[in-house]
């Protein structure tokens, strides 16, 4: 079989057996449209460029050290590799300072302080993921205060009302529910942009 005619996993599994033409082709098969997202999201043909060759220097390290696994499909992987990559950028370069997550500081307000333009929605909307999967984490008592106030956009009496509880406790549901997603942002290293 031509090994242009190979599904990318073929090709995947050639070159972690140590087939370094597999590779070769897979970079050429999707180098267009990598390279395009890139270019469309950091607006520099150098920047692009770099971040391309670090997109493609993490997909060789996890292929050799044996820890890709074929969860879909092999572009999603890279696609989101580069996405990352990108979002790194920006943090790293101060044009997204981070924000210390104090005590008394409520996650989802710094979520709403950003300015609008193509990495700014890139970084929010991937800020906004990061921290609905870890509210998954959260018990269910505080998932559903916290639910009902950020997301149903519910006063604490309503809240109160609706699970049955009195106003203390659903302030006290949240209080824990803010103490914990910080616990979790800082454990699972999310970074919130401000």
């Amino acid at each position: 079989m031509n090994r242009c005619e190979l599904s990318d996993q073929e090709l995947v599994n050639n070159y972690f057996l140590g087939n370094e033409t597999s590779l070769e082709i897979l970079i050429n098969r999707h180098r267009s449209r990598v390279f395009s997202y890139l270019l469309m999201v950091v607006k520099d043909k150098y920047l692009a460029e770099d971040l391309f060759q670090d997109t493609f220097i993490k997909v060789i390290n996890t292929i050799k050290s044996g820890s890709y696994k074929e969860e879909g499909k092999f572009i999603q992987w890279v696609m989101r590799i580069a996405h990352n990559l990108t979002i790194d950028h920006f943090r790293k370069s101060k044009r997204f300072p981070t924000v210390e997550s104090g005590e008394n500081q409520d996650i989802f307000e710094t979520l709403n302080m950003m300015d609008p333009s193509v990495e700014d929605r890139l970084v929010t909307d991937q800020i906004h993921r990061d921290v609905r999967k870890l509210i998954e984490y959260l018990p269910t008592e505080q998932k559903e205060v916290l639910m009902m106030r950020h997301y149903g956009d519910l006063s604490f009496k309503e809240i109160a009302d609706k699970t049955d509880v009195s106003i203390n406790t659903a302030l006290g549901r949240m209080r824990y529910a803010l103490i914990n997603l910080r616990k979790l942002v800082a454990q699972h290293q999310v970074i919130l942009t401000s």
